[in-house]
């Protein structure tokens, strides 16, 4: 099994930054996708950011340009850099480690809240 325990969220106010990490323990399988999703009160879950292990990145049109994401070289941590935070960044952020293109199954961290106050 994998465990992702997630860090870093708390209360922001718009403009601001804030740091998550996610690390990763137990049975990791390479190759893999790391990855952020968020989810705000009443909305589906999306896609933030996604990382390979050849450290190719994809990232939501709506954090384009503010949000970074990178991984350890141990590739067992993945850190979340947001920057320029608005309100409608609030919701409850999520780690992921994706293995379905290679039928390894998806695994999800607990989640930590991020809010940002206008």
């Amino acid at each position: 099994q994998v465990q992702l325990v997630e860090s870093g969220g708390g209360l922001m106010q718009a403009g601001g930054s804030l740091r998550l990490s996610c690390a990763a323990s137990g049975s990791i399988f390479r190759p893999n996708l790391m990855g952020w999703y968020r989810q705000a009160p009443g909305k589906q879950r999306e896609l933030v950011a996604t990382i390979t292990n050849g450290d190719n990145t994809n990232y939501a049109d709506s954090v384009k340009g503010r949000f970074t994401i990178s991984r350890d070289s141990g590739e067992s941590t993945v850190y979340l850099q947001m920057n320029s935070l608005k309100p409608e960044d609030t919701g409850v952020y999520y780690c992921t480690l994706d293995g379905r293109r290679w039928l390894r199954g998806q695994f999800w961290g607990q989640g930590t809240q991020v809010t940002v106050s206008a």
